[in-house]
């Protein structure tokens, strides 16, 4: 991710259109997808080694400056394959003229799991409440919503069809459980010993099983199956930020970041079909850089809105100190030099639109949003130019280029997330609440654990009675709990645990 590359990849040899026939497709097993009303996982194959580059690749010097290309913003479906369109499951289409990623969309933003992420945290706990900050704080759900805006339009610039982008960006984190990263730390340590939890490896089980729109039968025994959303190959594939298993990081195997859990890689085999290696594919950087983007920056405005961010502690050199301290080895690797820093900082405090103050009046609050609206602007230009530098006009899809994303620009987005992260994130009452939200998320594995299926929903009932040992009847749970909003996991976990 760090470092410069360059070149342009070759593009991927994808399987032929024609080696599947439909009527073959449309009777295929689902590897390790999840029965709809019992039936028990299915064991996976091997996954084949890689030793390519992962993600969106950076350089060291700013981009020329000047307006950037823009790629035509159609749906030409000459730049995406048959390969790219499949769908592990054959279906036809509902409404002829309608492409395969507008119904990608529609089936992601029509999901129940888009709707749970209104209840889910993104920063604060929806509909908290105090004397400064919004008691409607942004969810993971408003995050999804423009992250997608920021990728539809960063996509389309660069000639990626716009709705295989948003789709990307709408489903990204589908599979966050309750209480945003924190309850991510508690179910994996809960999972550790049948695979662990990360919420990326969830969005692709939920896409691809937990999420009911389509079944298909099992080797023709007439068992139902759920493939999930059934989305297309590009769609999946947009939306897998770290397209490896766990321990499978390509620099770095310690690292908690995987994209696929043991008993979903016979999909996600059928998903990277193609892909060069560990690459991430150019949409799923685009939806990438726009969750990076979104996230900071609006991170950033809602501290200063709630009042824990006031723009002149950014001056002082102590407090710098302190942001440095949180950015390296988090949000910038562990060798950055802190002057890279101090430098990006500058940059952003000295641009007219930098808000130097912030009181609340409706003036403030337009100022403000300005200067959201410029730094998101800001980010995506950049990477739009120098992509454009590297790569020339013509459309940018799948395998065909990597985005790149100037170290500059990088640096002004990882000075945000610390900021926001230092002075919203590290309050003391909110390590007080991530430490409640702990202990409610073990408090309710465990009792699932000892009482299920009593307290599972139907869904995850008749999966649970299926289940052929221990080890995937935990995983049930694990999908209970992560299906859960903040509210419901409360709910259930003192309904559970209380006392009659």
């Amino acid at each position: 991710m760090n470092g410069e590359q360059h070149g342009t990849p070759r593009p991927p040899a994808h399987r032929p259109p024609g080696t599947t026939t439909p009527a073959t497709t449309h009777r295929r097993t689902a590897p390790g997808a999840a029965p709809a009303g019992g039936g028990t996982y299915e064991s996976p194959g091997p996954v084949r080694p890689a030793h390519e580059s992962t993600g969106s690749t950076e350089v060291t010097e700013p981009a020329e400056s000047g307006g950037p290309a823009h790629a035509a913003l159609s749906h030409d479906p000459a730049a995406y394959d048959a390969a790219a369109t499949e769908r592990y499951v054959v279906e036809p289409d509902k409404r002829p003229g309608r492409t395969a990623f507008q119904r990608d969309r529609a089936r992601v933003l029509h999901s129940a799991a888009l709707r749970r992420l209104a209840g889910k945290t993104q920063v604060v706990t929806p509909g908290s409440r105090s004397s400064v900050w919004d008691a409607s704080p942004r969810t993971r759900l408003t995050h999804s919503l423009e992250c997608a805006q920021v990728g539809r339009e960063l996509g389309a610039a660069l000639g990626c069809d716009p709705d295989l982008v948003e789709a990307a960006c709408l489903a990204h984190d589908l599979g966050h459980p309750p209480f945003g990263h924190n309850g991510e730390q508690a179910l994996n340590e809960f999972a550790a010993d049948c695979g662990g939890f990360e919420g990326n490896a969830q969005s692709l089980r939920l896409l691809t099983r937990i999420e009911p729109k389509r079944f298909t039968d099992r080797s023709g025994t007439g068992e139902p199956v759920s493939v999930g959303l059934n989305l297309s190959r590009a769609a999946l594939d947009a939306a897998t930020k770290y397209p490896w298993p766990r321990g499978g990081h390509p620099t770095d195997p310690a690292s908690p970041k995987f994209g696929v859990y043991e008993d979903d890689l016979p999909v996600f085999e059928w998903v990277r079909s193609g892909a060069p290696g560990l690459r991430k594919c150019f949409e799923a950087q685009v939806m990438d850089w726009s969750d990076d983007v979104a996230y900071s920056v609006h991170d950033f405005e809602d501290g200063l809105h709630a009042g824990h961010i006031d723009p002149n502690m950014l001056l002082s050199d102590t407090e710098r100190t302190a942001i440095w301290d949180v950015a390296v080895g988090r949000y910038v690797p562990a060798d950055t030099d802190p002057a890279e820093l101090a430098e990006a900082l500058d940059r952003l405090v000295g641009q007219e639109w930098w808000p130097h103050g912030y009181d609340g009046t409706a003036v403030a609050q337009a100022r403000l949003k300005d200067a959201t609206s410029e730094l998101i602007g800001r980010f995506c230009t950049a990477a739009e130019t120098a992509t454009r530098s590297a790569y020339g006009p013509g459309r940018l899809t799948r395998y065909a280029a990597e985005l790149v994303v100037p170290r500059e620009a990088r640096h002004e987005c990882a000075v945000l997330k610390a900021v926001a992260d230092r002075y919203v994130m590290q309050r003391a009452e909110q390590e007080v609440l991530r430490a409640d939200q702990r202990v409610v998320l073990a408090g309710l594995a465990e009792a699932l654990t000892r009482r299920a299926p009593e307290g599972l929903d139907p869904q995850f009932r008749a999966l649970f009675d299926a289940a052929p040992d221990d080890r995937a009847r935990k995983r049930v749970i694990v999908d209970q709990i992560a299906s859960l909003t903040d509210a419901s996991a409360r709910s259930l976990h003192a309904r559970l645990t209380a006392r009659h």
